[in-house]
């Protein structure tokens, strides 16, 4: 990917979206923080964003409503979720819901870096790849 990363921080905790939102900049990503789904989905219908990194547990509307809007109204754009309770129930059905990761926090930066461009590279490659029935370029 030449262009940078561009990332939606979802979580109701300030310092936390802020501190990973640096972290991420630092490393050439475009970071946007929001602190709820509502706030969220505003944003994605207005600017094009390749991974949401998205907390399960917010006050209004939780992360799995979130992701399930998400997919249906864009589902180019891969989700990370992340809890702090690890609940396979809910992992399981995020990952059918058509979430990319489930992380527990606090999640190691460098794990979470690494799940977010390999979120962004497989968005990549199925932007180049045809569609189920078309036919490659050049072919």
């Amino acid at each position: 990917m030449s262009e940078a990363i561009r990332v939606l921080l979802v979580d109701d905790e300030d310092g936390f979206i802020s501190a990973l939102s640096k972290r991420l900049g630092r490393r050439g990503m475009v970071a946007t923080a929001v602190s709820g789904g509502q706030e969220a989905l505003a944003l994605l219908d207005r600017e094009p964003v390749d991974v949401m990194v998205l907390d399960v547990k917010m006050p209004k509307m939780d992360g799995m409503q979130v992701l399930t809007l998400v997919k249906g109204r864009h589902p180019e754009v891969e989700v990370i979720l992340l809890t702090g309770y690890a609940d396979m129930d809910c992992a399981l059905q995020a990952m059918s819901a058509g979430a990319f990761d489930f992380l527990i926090k606090p999640v190691d930066f460098e794990l979470l870096g690494c799940r977010i461009m390999a979120a962004a590279r497989g968005k990549s490659l199925r932007a180049d790849c045809p569609a189920p029935g078309e036919t490659a370029p050049g072919e």
